[in-house]
């Protein structure tokens, strides 16, 4: 594979073939420029090459092959009906746990009680099913909207929780450490809680006294948690989940070296989840590009580490995200392929088995790539 330098690319310019980060990750497709904004990002992050087995060139230039690689109907029809199986599995696995963090929620609203034994538990258990089905878990994520009557409190932090345990694991955390991560994930909003709800819930521009009210949370759920017998790395991270590597975030305006690893995480862990889940005053943007936004990691708020192991855990082309084939078609990644996860499985909308389930499609070089990620309204047409 050919090693390119960043800044030697030209602006605007085309790769033959997939261009990758790591020699790992897809950056574009033949199909895709190597843009300014990509470049830009690339050397911000400190990148200094990226690989590519093609060549570059100033225009686009369609392969003469066309071929689309399609795994053996057999086995595909074999490996729907268990994914199909397991994804439902995972969503009636979601919508159990959104129940008892939405009861937990209203109850701690209410009587500022909460179990600590029971929670533990719970996230034992979502420790145990991350690491097994993260790839249905995270398909669920990207499937499952906070209906609009419901508080957004309880799915952001079920999903900040989700990505904030792949992150350590992807860091090797051990398993008691990662069960803490969890339980601090899932509790790092609870100062909410303690705020009037149509603050944090408005759909409209808080006022400025509004404004001083939810810069408190982090302080609110730090008393709380402490008082309630909770261990202090998890008090800390309702802390601090707000603090920024540069010293700009709050309530302490602490640096790097005096932020804890659970701070850190949850920090990158829920500004991925807030870019890319919708919100009452605000659509969500795709994974694809949240991603782009962490990596660009303007003025240094996020722990590069960090953000690498979410860039380097979920890929560029995160697992659940639809997408615009180089065929013209759309699709869903499901999956990475284990022999080579430069080019991840895809279920094709409007193609179907004999059996009638949707067709999965293996991504290849040169045969079938992904283009770009599809906005909301070309997912729904």
């Amino acid at each position: 594979m050919n090693n390119y330098l960043i800044h030697e690319i030209q602006p605007d310019s085309f790769f033959t073939k997939n261009t990758y980060l790591d020699q790992a990750f897809v950056l574009t497709a033949p199909e895709m420029p190597f843009t300014d904004e990509l470049k830009n990002v690339l050397e911000k992050w400190r990148f200094k090459s990226i690989y590519c087995e093609g060549e570059s060139s100033k225009e686009y230039a369609a392969t003469a092959e066309s071929a689309i690689y399609v795994a053996d109907e057999g086995t595909v029809g074999n490996a729907q009906q268990s994914d199909g199986d397991k994804l439902e599995k995972a969503e009636e696995y979601y919508n159990t746990l959104l129940f008892f963090v939405e009861n937990m929620f209203v109850k701690t609203a209410v009587s500022n009680e909460l179990d600590v034994k029971n929670i533990t538990d719970k996230i034992k258990d979502l420790v145990d099913y991350v690491k097994e089905d993260r790839r249905f878990i995270m398909r669920v994520l990207r499937k499952v909207e906070p209906a609009p009557e419901k508080n957004y409190l309880a799915t952001h932090s079920i999903r900040s929780t989700i990505i904030s345990i792949i992150i350590g694991t992807y860091l090797k955390l051990p398993n008691h450490r990662l069960i803490e991560l969890g339980v601090a994930a899932l509790m790092h909003e609870a100062g909410m809680l303690k705020l009037p709800s149509q603050i944090y819930l408005s759909q409209r521009p808080l006022s400025a006294q509004e404004q001083k009210a939810i810069i408190t949370h982090p302080v609110l759920g730090y008393s709380m948690l402490k008082s309630l017998n909770f261990p202090l790395a998890v008090c800390l991270a309702a802390l601090e989940h707000h603090e920024r590597e540069n010293g700009t975030g709050y309530p302490r305006r602490l640096v790097s070296d005096k932020i804890s690893l659970y701070s850190k995480i949850i920090a990158v862990a829920c500004s991925y989840e807030a870019l890319s889940a919708k919100r009452p005053h605000k659509e969500a943007k795709d994974g694809y590009t949240g991603m782009l936004e962490l990596l660009k990691n303007e003025g240094k708020a996020y722990d590069d580490t960090i953000v690498r192991a979410l860039v380097l855990s979920l890929s560029i082309y995160p697992i659940g995200l639809y997408v615009l084939l180089s065929n013209g078609k759309k699709g869903q990644v499901v999956d990475v392929n284990p022999e080579n996860p430069r080019f991840p499985i895809v279920q094709v909308f409007g193609e179907f088995t004999p059996d009638g389930k949707i067709k999965m499609i293996q991504t290849a070089p040169n045969i079938l790539t992904i283009v770009r990620p599809l906005n909301r309204t070309e997912i729904d047409s």
